[in-house]
């Protein structure tokens, strides 16, 4: 075995080990021979240097003549499956960039591989060489014929995916050889193992789903049935012809499952909802932060669990001093003199958009009626707000313990050059030459609490209000410290910190209290059954509500296939409407799309829809837009894997989007109604 570090970028060590630690180990990868060859291979060697800073994300990548370096625990599995041996021989068809190739070289003497595309073989051939692996062989042909003058082969691996596995390939295996190839049809097969146990008998067995681009040759696809000049052809049934389901039956449940949606307006939608309505928690998500349709079908839901199911409180991914200013608003509250217009941070059109307007206003109507205690609240999840919350903490101890306010002000001082620029301090905070403020800001909000009797008997709602945001100012610090050791534990800090405002949150409304939340499908998700936390140890709401409240947590996703969104090419750039891309065929969002249903509803429990949920369970690519889209890496920077029906209890789908219509920022004369989006 090979084992020599062919990397010559030492930076790039690191993201390999976490590589194979994350994507690999943790995901059932274990012979250890398979590890250490993942290990000692650069993926960045076989990817275009414009792209090589994704090599070690968990995603197949394009690589030259359009095709895909496929993804890192992908190459793994199937040459775990293989079960390669030092001294054997080794067919590879579907060369690619060389990557799998240069792991295949690591176990066996001989790799012998093969590639279609005559562009694709040659810089193969190049970056093998160019890394030292000289026992490799590659060549330009028909791979689904094998090579017959170099059988037989004690293993072949096939990464392409074929109607039935190519009768010539079977006879090149060795007595006891191994065959791992995808059968299927073009969008969706089973990864089988065919061991030939002698001259005419061979054992296989299935080694679950997966999904590979189409196996084109003699023994394949033609490659009019490829490209769609072509219906595609059903395979002759031979002695060796696997059985498959049929790929129709998911979409037929897809749409047996699908429950129409009526217009927004119509009470009927919101009445689709119900049956979550017993929850204590119910938690609204949305795959991009610009999209129209999914702000407008948040707020007929939440309209009918305020109106008839006793939620008071709707609580989103957005800024506690901000949502502050909402608010009182909503509530009938006086507008403060030193309040700050809402939402002025990037990203504006997030929540300063004519949906979120149209809803605040309705809250408001629907609060006008009702006795103080009873009127529905908005509020604030999220911890960004570092500046406006120190100021709020001040304010308030100016108005009733004026020396606790000079304290605050003192503590406070060490974040005050920051407080515009907070990312800043976690540079800064990184520097052995710099204390971080973290004990500061713990004593301040330490001391706060400790006078909660004495602070609440003056104004209780203004202490809960100081005290979320002196939480904040302390989290807040943390977060950006922890930001810079590129770790999960910012993310995780952040959502922790939203968690833990709304169980404050719900109680401060007392027993009883429901909330609906609004936030990302990312945050929203059970973070456990997606690429977050079984790759990256990320954690999410979704995850730590069902932790807390099991049951009692509704958790419903949102996703589109195509459409326009409003979003950023880059943090702090100008909103753009951008187009949508069509879903990918191996997501989620095309299987919706191809089951044909425009706008609907699926519940996704198993004792709702128990054939889909299982059929469901498999992971795919689910896409998240957040607000950056980047369309042309898409695959890369948007898509993730994911179990659909553990992530989510339901699925909102609306089959074509549109972007959100942001509201102006500048001072509107004349207009004090729409306070606080006046401004």
């Amino acid at each position: 075995m090979r084992t020599a570090e062919f990397s010559n970028d030492p930076a790039m060590r690191p993201a390999r080990e976490r590589m194979v630690e994350r994507q690999i180990a943790r995901r059932g990868i274990r012979d250890p021979r398979v590890l250490v060859a993942m290990r000692h291979v650069p993926r960045e060697a076989f990817i275009a240097g414009e792209l090589r800073e994704f090599a070690y994300e968990d995603s197949p990548l394009p690589i030259e003549a359009g095709q895909t370096i496929s993804q890192p625990y992908i190459v793994a599995r199937m040459i775990e499956a293989a079960r390669i041996e030092p001294g054997e021989r080794v067919l590879e068809v579907g060369a690619g960039s060389g990557y799998a190739a240069a792991v295949l070289g690591q176990l066996a003497a001989e790799v012998y591989a093969i590639e279609r595309h005559p562009e694709l073989a040659a810089l193969a051939r190049w970056r093998l060489a160019a890394i030292g692996a000289n026992n490799i062989e590659v060549r330009t042909g028909d791979g689904s014929r094998g090579w017959p003058e170099a059988a037989p082969f004690d293993a072949i691996l096939v990464a392409a995916g074929g109607p039935e596995v190519p009768d010539i390939l079977r006879e090149q295996l060795e007595i006891g050889g191994r065959l791992v190839m995808p059968v299927g049809d073009m969008e969706s097969q089973r990864l089988l193992r065919i061991t030939r146990l002698d001259a005419d008998r061979f054992e296989t067995d299935d080694l679950g789903a997966v999904r590979f681009v189409p196996l084109i040759g003699e023994g394949g696809w033609h490659e009019d049935e490829v490209s769609g000049h072509a219906p595609r052809r059903a395979p002759a049934r031979t002695r060796h012809a696997e059985a498959r389901p049929r790929p129709e039956s998911l979409l037929e449940l897809i749409r047996r499952a699908a429950e129409p949606l009526p217009d927004f307006d119509d009470p009927a939608f919101g009445a689709l909802f119900d049956r979550f309505a017993d929850a204590k928690v119910v938690l609204l998500g949305e795959a991009s932060h610009g999209t129209s349709e999914f702000y407008r079908a948040r707020a007929a839901i939440t309209k009918r669990l305020i109106e008839k199911h006793g939620f008071t409180s709707v609580a989103v991914e957005a800024d506690w001093p901000d949502a502050a200013t909402i608010d009182r608003y909503v509530r009938h509250g006086e507008p403060r003199d030193d309040a700050a217009p809402a939402f002025r941070r990037f990203p504006t059109w997030m929540w300063r958009n004519t949906d979120v307007e149209a809803f605040v206003g309705w809250l408001r109507a629907h609060n006008a009626d009702l006795p103080a205690a009873h009127r529905a609240g908005f509020y604030g999840l999220d911890l960004y707000s570092l500046e406006g919350s120190m100021r709020a903490v001040i304010d308030y101890l100016d108005t009733v313990d004026r020396k606790a306010a000079q304290i605050a002000r003192e503590r406070y001082g060490c974040l005050t050059p920051w407080q515009k620029d907070p990312a800043a301090y976690g540079r800064m905070a990184l520097s052995d030459e710099y204390k971080s403020c973290e004990k500061a800001v713990v004593a301040m909000l330490r001391d706060l609490l400790g006078k909660r009797l004495d602070y609440v008997a003056h104004d209780g709602e203004r202490f809960f209000d100081a005290a979320q945001n002196a939480r904040l100012v302390a989290d807040a610090e943390r977060y950006y410290r922890f930001m810079y050791y590129g770790s999960a534990e910012s993310w995780n800090l952040r959502d922790r910190h939203m968690f833990e405002t709304l169980e404050h949150l719900l109680q401060s409304k007392g027993e009883g209290a429901k909330a609906v939340v609004w936030a990302h499908n990312s945050h929203i998700g059970d973070a456990r059954h997606t690429e977050m936390g079984s790759v990256r140890d990320e954690l999410n709401i979704g995850q730590l509500c069902r932790e807390r409240f099991g049951s009692d947590a509704a958790l419903i996703g949102f996703g589109t296939d195509r459409g326009t969104v409003a979003a950023a090419s880059d943090w702090d750039g100008p909103m753009e409407v951008k187009n949508v891309l069509p879903a990918r065929a191996d997501s989620y969002e095309r299987l919706v799309h191809d089951a044909d249903v425009p706008r609907c509803l699926l519940d996704l429990r198993e004792k709702a829809h128990i054939a889909l949920h299982a059929q469901l369970t498999e992971p795919r690519l689910e896409r998240f837009i957040g607000v950056i889209y980047r369309p042309d890496t898409e695959r890369w920077s948007h898509y993730a894997e994911a179990s659909l029906p553990q992530q989510f209890d339901a699925y909102v789908w609306f089959d074509e989007t549109t972007a959100v219509t942001p509201l102006p920022t500048r001072v509107l004369e004349g207009i004090d109604e729409t306070w606080p989006f006046g401004l």
